[in-house]
């Protein structure tokens, strides 16, 4: 059984932080490309950050500099820090684990497995 658990979502201003948090279980967490993803109403899903077995890390041009992808292999658990947080970051955040050391960017193809999501709300 694979679960994937995103929290630290919220209400924050603008140039706010968070800090999410997704707590795996049922995966052999160093050896999976992990990653953060988002959805706004209306909009498509789309990659925040990726990163694999080595720590390789790739980031969208719209959070980079501003968000920090990062894991904790001895607590199996994936961490996203947003920074200088912006209304457009609004939506929700899913993260997303692949069977495989290596990621392939952003795409969300790759993923296998998907948590249900932490919402981030950024308001002015």
């Amino acid at each position: 059984e694979v679960q994937l658990v995103e929290s630290g979502g919220g209400l924050v201003q603008t140039v706010g932080s968070l800090r999410l948090s997704c707590a795996t279980s049922g995966v052999n967490f160093e050896h999976y490309c992990m990653g953060w993803f988002r959805q706004a109403p209306g909009k498509e899903r789309e990659g925040s950050g990726t990163v694999d077995g080595h720590g390789s890390i790739t980031y969208a041009d719209s959070v980079k500099g501003r968000f920090t992808i990062s894991r904790d292999n001895a607590k199996n658990t994936l961490y996203l820090e947003m920074n200088s947080l912006k209304p457009e970051d609004t939506a929700m955040y899913y993260c997303a684990a692949r069977p495989s050391v290596a990621c392939r960017g952003l795409e969300d193809t790759q993923f296998y497995y998907w948590g249900q999501g932490t919402q981030v709300t950024v308001s002015s």
